[in-house]
């Protein structure tokens, strides 16, 4: 059974420009999104610092190892959605509203 994604935060933060580079430069090679690859560095950052074994490393690294082998068999088999997911929602949003207040 598939878990449940943990809820997220928004966090604004300051990089430097080296950091931005080497973030941008991974999730260029990895295919994936900016936010994606920042969240994974932090995790492993933050496991350094905590002390977290190599063999908890190692599991969550076979994990993501595990999910990039699905997201690039998604990319595969239906390709990347060139749509603007925000914008059609919104006008999907704002369509809905006019037609609930024409209804009136």
């Amino acid at each position: 059974m598939a878990q449940k994604a943990a809820p997220m935060v928004r966090a604004q933060i300051l990089l430097t420009l080296v950091q931005r580079e080497r973030l941008e430069r991974l999730s260029r090679r990895e295919g994936r999104r900016l936010s994606d690859v920042t969240r994974r560095a932090l995790d492993i950052g933050l496991d350094v610092l905590e002390g977290c074994s190599d063999e908890e490393l190692r599991r969550q690294q076979r994990a993501l190892a595990e999910l990039d082998h699905i997201r690039a068999g998604v990319r595969e088999r239906h390709g990347v959605y060139q749509g603007d997911l925000v914008a059609e929602a919104r006008e999907e949003r704002e369509r809905q509203q006019e037609q609930t207040w024409s209804d009136k």
